[in-house]
């Protein structure tokens, strides 16, 4: 999946092909804005303006980076994990032990999105730290990667709840769910309130 050209990924989802499916899209959009984040890092990093946050900027623009990679091994995994999901629902309801198989694969395949979002939390928190020290000149890429990082949340969470959904133990179910839901309202929280200040900033006569 990594190998592909943007070109061919956006014409593999495009089509009628299993993956890359949403939960993919989520870690690209992921990716996107951690990169996105990291970018904003580099144009501050080494100007006098910003001199007194130089040791931060670099923090930030090391863990940007390691971020945009990890969603980037998240597209890869969330593609590998579909694979014996979609093989379980192929084995005979009559089958002995189909509904184990299927249980554990529902799990496995709630993971890759769980932890989009864990990651996803973590840009949004850079992002935050970006809109107030971050350069100006960057900070409308601010903005969009705050709503990136918004989408893959969302997108993601989307992933978790469709496997959740299908779970026999319902118990655990509504404890991943109660877990992610936690975090996106987190998530989406900060973000829009980073959008908001970066939209505000770029157009000072609009009303909050």
């Amino acid at each position: 999946m990594l190998d592909l050209s943007l070109t061919q990924f956006v014409e593999e989802l495009a089509s009628g092909a299993p993956v890359p499916g949403g939960g993919g899209a989520s870690a690209l959009a992921g990716s996107l804005s951690a990169a996105l984040a990291s970018m904003v890092g580099n144009l501050t990093s080494g100007k006098k303006k910003y001199a007194e946050y130089q040791q931060e900027i670099e923090e930030i623009i090391a863990k940007a980076t390691d971020l945009a990679e990890q969603f980037e091994s998240l597209i890869k995994k969330d593609a590998e994990v579909f694979e014996p999901l979609s093989k379980a629902y192929g084995i005979p309801k009559d089958e002995p032990g189909r509904d184990e198989v299927l249980e554990k694969c529902l799990m496995d395949a709630a993971k890759a999105p769980c932890e989009m979002i864990d990651r996803s939390l973590e840009v949004a928190d850079i992002l935050a730290r970006l809109a107030d020290i971050g350069s100006r000149l960057a900070i409308s890429d601010v903005g969009t990667a705050a709503a990136l990082c918004s989408a893959a949340a969302k997108g993601a969470a989307m992933n978790v709840y469709i496997n959740t959904k299908l779970l026999k133990d319902q118990d655990t179910a509504a404890k991943i769910n109660r877990d992610v839901d936690s975090k996106i309202e987190q998530i989406t929280r900060i973000c829009d309130e980073v959008y908001t200040k970066v939209e505000l900033g770029l157009r000072p006569g609009k009303q909050a």
